[in-house]
């Protein structure tokens, strides 16, 4: 891995601050948008160089055609963030492990981050494809909000998923430390009846919610199917709840991964090829919730990606501490995923500091859960988690930094229904047909007409959702 090694960013700490001081961070809030790797979203945001692994511009990747000739492939942004240039990659790259694998090490399996190109133009599917599209990346300044956040707080150049894989193995490690031995998505096997973070905080009477637009990918735990309305909430309450001081302890984001035709809402995950737009809206929403509470100098707010869905990243992925079994599909998740964004906001947080864990294990997605141990008492999940380092030891004693009072984003028009139903009408990503698959494994299915009754698929999920709920 390049880079300096880790920096201690309470280096500069004040005279008179103890260095055993902690943080008194008593709300933890997490917002996990999709398939965008470190380069693609902050490579850009500094000079690279020991301080910052990010990109020169000179990375490259090389297509290979069938007669042995090589055209090499190099980073860009567009000069604009035009409505087309918010979207790329179009069509989506590949996320399997199989696609992973070959991105990671190339097709000859000696090339470390070479095969992003290679892997993208062999996908399945009509239409053509720009070679350059998965090498593509996005300045600062046409991502306002995590920019900004990352420069008045901090971010990792230092946090990979936690394997090789696609959104549900990769969500299932921030919930439960582990993917239950699953490499992708695999709605057929519900339910997943991991223990999970949420289960370890009951069992310590701390308080948590999980915040989602549309449908919650964290329902296919069934560990969670206990009381669903006191933990299970519409992002439209986390707001409220933020402002009357009413946050839990843990706080789970999850974005809208559909277009809803009924509200005229786009998706805001950033799911290749949604638009980036709206989901640096949900982040600058978030920030403005949290920030304007009265929670806010006691709360730690991480934005993040499950994976980098295909997105070119310069950094190979070092090894991994497996889990533990079973492994139903021969992987040992001893390695870990392709990097992705990480940035950390809390008044404990100085302006512009660089997070890097002391030791020689990177973060993870089970930082969340080792952050969460160490604050509330919990104990380990997995191999995976036990060792995996947290945040707090990387943050001030006491606040230092209460950091603007809200964040811009780009305006984001409102669409009219013909471009969410245009969008709507695509087929389905990976992702959005696992979580309709899902739907209707969720409890209360019994108060739901059938899948066969309906005919759209976000009508659907919506409706077994409402059940889910106890809402029909």
């Amino acid at each position: 891995m390049s880079g300096a090694p880790a920096r201690d960013n309470r280096s500069d700490m004040r005279p008179d601050m103890r260095p055993d001081m902690r943080p008194d961070i008593r709300h933890v809030v997490v917002l996990m948008l999709e398939n965008r790797s470190f380069d693609c979203m902050l490579g850009r945001l500094r000079a690279a160089g020991p301080e910052f692994d990010g990109l020169t511009g000179n990375e490259t990747n090389g297509l290979h055609d069938a007669a042995g000739a090589v055209q090499t492939i190099p980073v860009w942004s567009s000069a604009e963030l035009t409505a087309q240039a918010a979207t790329i990659p179009d069509p989506d790259p590949g996320e399997k492990f199989t696609d992973i694998s070959v991105q990671i090490a190339g097709l000859s399996g000696a090339a470390p981050m070479g095969g992003f190109v290679d892997n993208y133009m062999r996908q399945p599917g009509a239409g053509p494809r720009d070679p350059r599209a998965v090498m593509h990346g996005f300045t600062p300044e046409q991502l306002p909000a995590l920019s900004g956040l990352a420069r008045a707080f901090g971010l990792s150049d230092r946090w990979f998923a936690s394997a090789p894989c696609q959104t549900w193995p990769n969500r299932f490690f921030a919930h439960c430390g582990t993917a239950g031995g699953f490499v992708n998505n695999a709605p057929e096997r519900l339910p997943f009846e991991m223990p999970s973070v949420f289960n370890r905080l009951e069992e310590k009477k701390c308080s948590w919610r999980l915040y989602f637009h549309d449908f919650p990918q964290a329902a296919a735990l069934s560990g969670l199917w206990g009381d669903v309305p006191a933990h299970f909430r519409r992002f439209d309450e986390f707001g409220r709840d933020a402002a009357a001081g009413q946050l839990p302890e843990y706080a789970f984001i999850e974005p809208r991964y559909f277009a809803d035709f009924l509200s005229g809402e786009m998706p805001n995950d950033q799911h290749p090829p949604h638009d980036v737009a709206y989901g640096e809206a949900l982040i600058a929403a978030v920030y403005a919730a949290v920030r304007g509470g009265p929670d806010w100098r006691r709360t730690l707010l991480v934005i993040t990606y499950d994976e980098h869905g295909g997105c070119y990243d310069h950094v190979p992925p070092p090894a991994a501490v497996s889990p533990g079994g079973p492994y139903p599909d021969g992987f040992r998740f001893d390695r870990f995923g392709v990097r992705v964004p990480a940035v950390i906001v809390s008044p404990y947080v100085r302006p512009g500091s660089i997070l890097r864990p002391r030791g020689a294990i990177p973060f993870d997605h089970t930082t969340i859960i080792a952050t969460l141990r160490a604050l509330f008492g919990i104990g380990p999940l997995t191999a995976r988690d036990a060792a995996a380092p947290g945040l707090l030891d990387l943050l001030d004693g006491e606040p230092v930094n209460d950091g603007p009072a809200e964040i811009a984003a780009r305006p984001v028009p409102k669409p009219g229904r013909a471009a969410v139903a245009a969008v709507g009408a695509r087929p389905p990503n990976d992702l959005q047909a696992s979580l309709r698959a899902a739907a209707v494994h969720l409890p209360a299915i019994a108060a739901v007409p059938v899948a066969a009754r309906i005919e759209g698929a976000v009508e659907f999920v919506a409706a077994r959702v409402k059940a889910f709920l106890g809402e029909v």
